[in-house]
């Protein structure tokens, strides 16, 4: 029997042992799989990590700008606009009217003639002419008479005083500085359109708006009115107004988005501040230029061009005149400010979101090109040179007589200006 219970004893002591060993290695199972979790826990921390860090360094590379392709586009933009004005001048050379010195090459009655007109106006290629082209093609209207007979010497003509108009000032006779020209309007001023609408936070767009109003002022200087003394003062008064309201609603406008939207949906509506901005500054401005001759009023005219009542101005006239401009140069920021974001923001949405690189490029060419047709197509709304009844004007043109054929007059015209 004792041997019987030492065998069983030592029995019992083998199975605790293998219980126990069986038990251990469980739990060394267990501590290995658990440290190979942890290990592969911190990898994947630390793969992530990085992962999340190279995409923070790639960020910055995604949100700079690519200048390079930028300058191409906007090359191209303004290529885009004088091979426009290039169609334009090819296409009408054998319909284009007589030679005048004080008309205009296009019938300004239709809506077509005053587009070709002002897009003529506005070709960046005209800021390629030297000023010894330009003398050059002085000389050759210092001789238009001669040609007076010769329709095929139109064409020439018309070319040369477009290339004068466009660099020499009227009253002066003094070349203006390519920057401030028409023709300038798109190379000059384009890159300043693309900044306030490529800018998505508040300095950028309100400086953008200072830059965009004194370049504005410049040009309105340097086109003004030289025979008028009162023209700088004017001036200075427009750029006050024109600026102080660009800042004022550019900044109230940003203010409000940005602390009632979202970072990313805010980011997307601040391409829409310069539109409201460039509204307000460019009416006031173009109103404050042209308030005077509502207190004056404007000479009226019969069909030749001749002051039909001499020392005598029509103030209901001139109202109109300065409320259609006023009305143009609002129009005008909607082709250049709010139609390129609408396209990127629509049509054009998914191919940049795809390609964020192409973002500021293809603003640039939008925003150009948009700007050189929609200069000239917001401008040839109205008429430059405007008709109107005696029944709409003062009483004292209501009975005038057209001293040449004695019968009253049936309508008037008057120079709206642009």
């Amino acid at each position: 029997n004792k041997t019987e219970a030492q065998q069983a004893q030592s029995h019992s002591l083998k199975l605790t042992s293998c219980i126990i060993s069986k038990t251990d290695i469980k739990m060394i199972r267990l501590a290995i799989q658990h440290h190979q979790l942890h290990r592969l826990s911190g990898a994947s921390i630390r793969r992530s990590f990085s992962q999340s860090s190279s995409k923070k360094t790639a960020e910055p590379a995604k949100e700079s700008v690519p200048i390079i392709r930028s300058l191409i586009a906007a090359f191209a933009g303004v290529g885009v606009v004088s091979a426009a004005a290039s169609l334009v001048e090819s296409s009408t050379a054998d319909s284009c009217l007589p030679y005048s010195e004080k008309g205009q090459r296009y019938d300004q009655d239709t809506f077509l003639g005053r587009f070709c007109r002002m897009k003529l106006a506005c070709d960046p290629f005209l800021l390629i002419y030297t000023e010894e082209q330009v003398r050059e093609a002085q000389s050759v209207l210092e001789n238009a008479a001669q040609y007076k007979n010769d329709r095929s010497m139109d064409r020439k003509l018309w070319e040369a005083k477009r290339i004068v108009d466009a660099a020499v000032h009227p009253d002066t006779k003094e070349f203006i500085p390519r920057p401030f020209r028409m023709s300038g309007y798109v190379p000059y001023n384009g890159p300043i359109c693309v900044s306030m609408v490529a800018s998505t936070s508040t300095l950028p767009i309100l400086f953008w708006s200072w830059a965009n109003q004194s370049q504005n002022a410049l040009v309105n200087y340097y086109n003004r009115n030289a025979a008028s003394p009162m023209a700088n003062e004017t001036l200075m008064k427009s750029y006050t107004a024109a600026v102080g309201s660009a800042l004022v609603v550019a900044f109230g406008l940003a203010t409000f988005i940005q602390r009632r939207y979202s970072p990313s949906r805010a980011k997307e509506l601040m391409k829409f501040v310069a539109f409201p901005s460039a509204i307000v500054a460019s009416s006031l401005n173009c109103y404050i230029v042209r308030s005077p001759e509502i207190e004056t009023g404007v000479p009226l005219l019969d069909g030749e061009g001749n002051n039909v009542f001499e020392g005598e101005t029509s103030t209901v006239a001139a109202k109109q005149g300065v409320y259609s401009t006023t009305l143009s140069r609002a129009l005008l920021q909607a082709p250049v400010y709010f139609l390129p974001p609408l396209l990127l923001s629509g049509p054009f949405k998914n191919f940049v979101k795809q390609r964020p690189a192409i973002r500021v490029p293809l603003t640039t060419f939008l925003i150009l090109t948009s700007f050189g047709i929609g200069l000239p197509a917001t401008v040839a709304i109205f008429p430059q040179i405007v008709s109107i009844t005696p029944e709409e004007v003062e009483p004292k043109y209501q009975h005038l007589k057209d001293p040449k054929t004695r019968e009253p007059y049936t309508i008037y015209y008057y120079n709206k200006g642009l």
